[in-house]
């Protein structure tokens, strides 16, 4: 696996070196850009504690217009091992997207879920020490039905725009809807069905969004067992059904966000992260809904540079506050440039589901992108 990332990114580099000192009539504006963050991290939770310097993530993508129509993008995040799919070298972003036209957008290949404002959101600009547990949970990116980590992607088509343009010429409307896989990245369609998931927002004034998004499909597993009849194969299909509504107001470098997320479907216990867990059939005492909130504020205390920020994000895997989980974050980041940004956090923790429900965490992240 290490060999075809290495022989990946060589590729890449060549490809770029070559497009842009012999660029051909059909390929333009390649680039080859990446971005990494390195993460010190502390947590006092009774029996797990920690205090661990990360690195968070890294990646490399390459990325270029073909016939000035399509826009194409390749993306590897590279940290990590290669026994654990959570964590291990591959690939993340693999898609073409026709552009001709703003009001109606082809997408095909694997990219981000249309679900959710903060799913899209570059880890760097995303503004805190991870995604909300909404995002993170029912987004896609450690689902919480049982699929590998897959940062709230999937191989799919997805059409989008944006139309009800203004006086001043601005869009109004926003739209979008695919049809996926619903096994996560890198990994074929198990039950032969897909999902559907869209969103829609309007924006009434400059720098706001009102949105609802939408979602169902099916998270599913397979496994061969012998029996009197020779090897069979089962498969087992968990329904999955989720809604969210979300708003944002970013302006004069003040950013307001928050999202309501709601998940009903039963899901795996272990999570697929080696290939035994493809094969374990055991489901979550979880039971089948889950649901979360978050809330944030970014506010400028040197315009452009420096900012305080605070979240109150929440989630209950449940369905219920037996397990619900809650972050009360405040923290600071300054940017040295929109290139290297640094930020520190401190996180205090209520979580339900442990005998000593809460504990404090401190984050310091260092974040650079070429």
């Amino acid at each position: 696996m290490k060999k075809s990332i290495m022989l990946a990114m060589v590729l890449m580099t060549a490809f770029a070196s070559y497009a842009q000192n012999k660029p051909a009539s059909w390929i333009n504006n390649v680039k080859l850009s990446g971005y990494g963050i390195v993460q010190y991290q502390s947590s006092s939770k009774v029996n797990d504690k920690s205090n661990s310097f990360n690195l968070r993530l890294a990646r490399v993508s390459l990325d270029g217009r073909i016939l000035d129509d399509f826009y194409w993008k390749a993306q590897i995040q590279f940290n990590g091992n290669t026994t654990d799919l959570g964590n291990s070298p591959r690939v993340v972003d693999l898609f073409a997207e026709w552009q001709k036209y703003g009001y109606f957008k082809i997408k095909a290949g694997q990219f981000k879920r249309p679900f959710s404002f903060e799913n899209p959101m570059h880890p760097v600009d995303q503004g805190f020490m991870s995604y909300s547990q909404i995002t993170s949970s029912i987004a896609g990116f450690n689902d919480r039905a049982g699929a590998h980590a897959s940062n709230g992607r999937d191989i799919g088509v997805q059409l989008q725009g944006d139309f009800l343009p203004n006086a001043n010429g601005r869009n109004l409307l926003h739209y979008q809807v695919g049809v996926f896989n619903g096994q996560g990245i890198n990994v074929k369609d198990v039950d032969q069905r897909k999902d559907i998931i869209g969103g829609v927002w309007v924006m009434p004034v400059a720098g706001m969004r009102i949105g609802a998004f939408g979602w169902t499909g099916s998270y599913a597993r397979k496994r061969t067992v012998d029996t009197d009849h020779g090897k069979v194969t089962e498969i087992l299909s968990l329904p999955q059904r989720r809604y969210a509504f979300s708003a944002e107001y970013v302006t004069n470098d003040w950013t307001f966000r928050s999202e309501y997320a709601h998940s009903t479907g039963l899901a795996f216990k272990t999570r697929y992260q080696k290939p035994e867990n493809a094969t374990d059939f055991e489901l979550s005492k979880n039971g089948d809904k889950a649901q979360g909130v978050y809330a944030l504020v970014i506010a400028p205390i040197i315009k452009k540079k420096m900012h305080a920020k605070a979240r109150y994000d929440m989630y209950q895997p449940s369905g219920d506050a037996s397990k619900q989980k809650t972050f009360y974050e405040v923290g600071l980041d300054y940017e040295f440039c929109r290139n290297l940004k640094l930020s520190g956090e401190y996180a205090f923790v209520n979580d339900r589901s442990l005998t000593k429900h809460n504990y404090n965490m401190v984050d310091v992240e260092l974040a650079f992108r070429f």
